[in-house]
């Protein structure tokens, strides 16, 4: 390439960066972040969902095998890092929320401290709560050989981990990196649970691809779901001004020892799912069953075609 050719191709990148710099203030709603405090990390999520993996499940994460001795030092070392790294990624989220309210205040470094020592703290019964999980897991899936192939291998496990420990920091108000948990375990496993959810003891989800649990959903104990279960809203409220109302019941109840199979749909805020039903593939409810009860989709007739007959496409 001549210099020649050099000088016009630099010129031509030079117009494309100077046009898309020009963007930055011309979108709107605003869709960029300089001048600004930083945000929570992505990175950082993910580093923290790493270090929560090694201190829940010790052994599995491990490139080689570790004692009760050993380990003892390994989680020392983590929960420092982990502390340090928590209380950095929430106060960043609260001192933004604090400068989207319009004010700047110093209390978000005591106060993510108070949150980060609070979640420490929550990790005994967070592992009691997930091994329940994996019990629920291991007891409702007769292919699964043992507790370590469903620790190491389902895609379910690591989603609710991080969907118990985002619910954890969303119940105490920390902004941004609870759904950040959550995210990265949907990203990772097709299994997508708002941290806002409130979900009871031995929750299983088998295969789990295209589960979507929502932010006001209800679940409780017992509970076993199927890849591709959507329990999710009605409707959006919206207020005079036509702005979403948020924080309202928008998605179902799933009461105890509740089991919904593949491709389900259930909708609605006022929608509860009695005690110990039972809720067939692809059905579509946007209205409560009482306990006990079995629903099952309109039986498929499928038409065999005649040999000069062709498929259609849909």
């Amino acid at each position: 390439m001549n210099n020649c050719n050099i000088a016009e191709q630099q010129n031509k990148l030079a117009h494309i960066m100077e046009r898309i710099v020009a963007s930055y203030d011309e979108a709107t709603p605003k869709i960029h972040h300089l001048d600004r405090m930083p945000l929570p990390s992505r990175e950082d999520a993910a580093a923290i969902m790493e270090a929560l993996e090694e201190i829940v499940y010790p052994g599995y994460y491990s490139a080689g095998g570790v004692t009760h001795q050993g380990i003892i030092y390994r989680v020392q070392e983590r929960i420092g890092w982990l502390f340090e790294h928590l209380r950095d990624q929430i106060s960043k989220g609260l001192r933004h929320m604090n400068l989207l309210d319009g004010e700047l205040s110093l209390a978000p470094d005591a106060t993510s401290e108070d949150c980060a020592y609070m979640f420490l703290e929550s990790l005994p019964r967070l592992r009691r709560r997930l091994a329940e999980d994996i019990q629920a897991a291991y007891d409702g899936d007769p292919a699964a050989g043992c507790i370590d192939e469903i620790i190491l291998g389902y895609p379910a496990v690591y989603a609710i981990t991080a969907y118990r420990a985002a619910h954890e920091l969303h119940r105490m108000g920390v902004p941004l990196l609870p759904r950040m948990l959550t995210e990265l375990a949907h990203s990772r496993t097709g299994i997508d649970i708002h941290p806002g959810a409130q979900i009871g003891e031995s929750f299983f989800i088998d295969h789990g691809t295209g589960v979507v649990i929502g932010e006001t959903t209800i679940i409780g104990d017992n509970v076993k779901l199927y890849q591709g279960v959507t329990l999710g809203a009605l409707s959006f409220p919206k207020d005079e001004k036509g702005r979403l109302i948020r924080g309202h019941k928008r998605h179902p109840t799933i009461e105890n020892d509740v089991v919904i199979y593949s491709g389900a749909t259930i909708l609605g805020g006022d929608t509860v799912i009695g005690q110990g039903s039972i809720i067939g593939g692809n059905v579509w409810l946007m209205e409560s069953v009482p306990p006990g009860s079995r629903v099952a989709q309109a039986e498929p007739k499928p038409r065999f075609l005649e040999p000069h007959e062709e498929l259609q496409e849909v």
